[in-house]
């Protein structure tokens, strides 16, 4: 049996279950779901379930684009994606697993900060013609 995190967690079942209980709280949440509003959750999940699987240690699954490509036109803050984050960690803990499995997810999960978060919408880039800057300060 492999030590890697993916394995540990119980594979692609319980990473697929919390990103269920994840995308739940992010569709019907009033401030992050506004950058939502207009995808279509099924393969935003499934990505999302992807990508994490080869972070994991899992088989090499994910063929969609890095993440700071798929969110360079949305003006992530530091507050956004540590609320993000409080949102994750309330699916992985609703989900039973682990505590020390949950805080390594989460550890992992702090590598796409330094990529997605940005200082000023000025750094924001439409990667499409059709595309606006998402920008949703909290209210």
């Amino acid at each position: 049996m492999s030590d890697s995190l993916y394995d540990r967690l119980g594979g692609r079942p319980v990473i697929e279950k919390v990103h269920k209980l994840f995308y739940d709280k992010i569709y019907a949440d009033k401030w992050i779901g506004k950058y939502f509003a207009h995808r279509t959750r099924g393969p935003i999940e499934s990505q999302q379930t992807d990508y994490m699987i080869q972070l994991f240690g899992g088989p090499k699954c994910y063929a969609g684009q890095a993440p700071h490509t798929v969110h360079q036109y949305m003006f992530i803050t530091e507050e956004l994606f540590d609320y993000r984050t409080e949102l994750l960690s309330d699916a992985i803990k609703g989900c039973g697993v682990a505590d020390d499995l949950r805080l390594e997810w989460l550890k992992m999960n702090e590598v796409f900060k330094r990529v997605l978060v940005k200082k000023s919408v000025d750094e924001c880039t439409v990667q499409y013609g059709h595309q606006e800057i998402l920008n949703f300060p909290r209210q």
